[in-house]
């Protein structure tokens, strides 16, 4: 009976590794039907990229690589101090948008005041010096009018920085002399104040916590700016520190400063507004005055002499 058992046992045992090695062994019906899923797979992945890309819109697929390649190709015509330049503006107005943003709006300025010069020269008929000189100021404008755009966000931005200088630093002055530390009293600038100056401040806090020191974050600010009045402000704050003089009293120096330069901006606008007002008064408001006083006795006369 034992013997019997025992006999089973092996028996069983082999017919279980002999199943397990036959199931483990790959059949060729089984890898015929991966292959053939494989295959499937492969056929469905290059359907769906055919479809995803047909489903993007041909503004993207067509019309906006064509516009970055002619974008590359006039930024690498243009001189690399213009591009320099450029960019230091974008910096300065607030990076409004990327370089090779601003530099595909310029190409496609560009082109498309050429396309309406050449529509003006076509429909002008002839080809006299009038109708060239239209068409080359209209070109014209179409090269400078990105430009002109980028100065008065420029001029803006400057204007904003230099309006909430001088009460921003009466808010620091009187932390610092509160018992602030400066990047305390600028942190507390940056946090009840709005606009240019407060982003600029804030940057440049964060670049000092994260170790860099303050008189490069501060002196970067200032060129990121490019306000006189800030980057010589800056030059003061970075001199008491390097000679160890007060930083309150500095920034009491400073402070009176600014508001002596904003009265002086104030009466210098003050001065200037006659000469500016003297304009519209010769062309808009004296001939309305001149059609509204002479223009009854003129009308007289005309009837009575015919």
């Amino acid at each position: 009976m034992l013997v019997a058992l025992i006999a089973l046992l092996i028996f069983g045992t082999v017919l279980l590794l002999f199943m397990g090695l036959r199931s483990a062994a790959p059949q060729p019906s089984v890898l015929a039907t991966l292959g053939a899923r494989m295959d499937a797979l492969r056929r469905d992945s290059d359907i769906m990229e055919e479809e995803g890309d047909l489903s993007i819109p041909f503004s993207e697929r067509i019309l906006l690589p064509a516009m970055m390649g002619m974008t590359r190709f006039a930024t690498s015509l243009m001189p690399s101090s213009m591009m320099a330049n450029v960019e230091r503006q974008l910096v300065i107005a607030g990076s409004p948008m990327t370089i090779s943003t601003f530099a595909t709006m310029w190409v496609g300025c560009v082109g498309t005041f050429v396309v309406l010069g050449g529509f003006i020269l076509i429909a002008g008929g002839s080809f006299g010096i009038q109708q060239i000189g239209m068409t080359g100021a209209v070109v014209a404008l179409g090269f400078w009018a990105p430009t002109m755009w980028l100065k008065s966000k420029v001029k803006a931005r400057q204007k904003l920085v230099l309006k909430a200088l001088p009460d921003a630093l009466d808010l620091v002055t009187t932390s610092v002399e509160a018992g602030l530390g400066l990047d305390a009293a600028l942190a507390r600038v940056a946090d009840k104040t709005a606009g240019p100056l407060s982003v600029e401040l804030s940057q440049a806090l964060r670049e000092i916590a994260m170790g860099r020191l303050r008189r490069d974050a501060l002196t970067d600010m200032g060129e990121r700016t490019g306000v006189e009045d800030l980057i010589s402000f800056i030059m003061a704050v970075v001199q008491a520190e390097q000679l160890g003089v007060g930083i309150a009293q500095v920034l009491r120096i400073q402070s009176e400063q600014m508001r002596t330069r904003r009265r002086q901006r104030a009466e210098k606008a003050a001065h200037e507004a006659p000469i500016k007002m003297m304009f519209p008064l010769v062309f808009f408001i004296f001939p309305a005055f001149l059609v509204v006083i002479l223009g009854p006795g003129m009308i007289r006369i005309v009837e009575t002499l015919g």
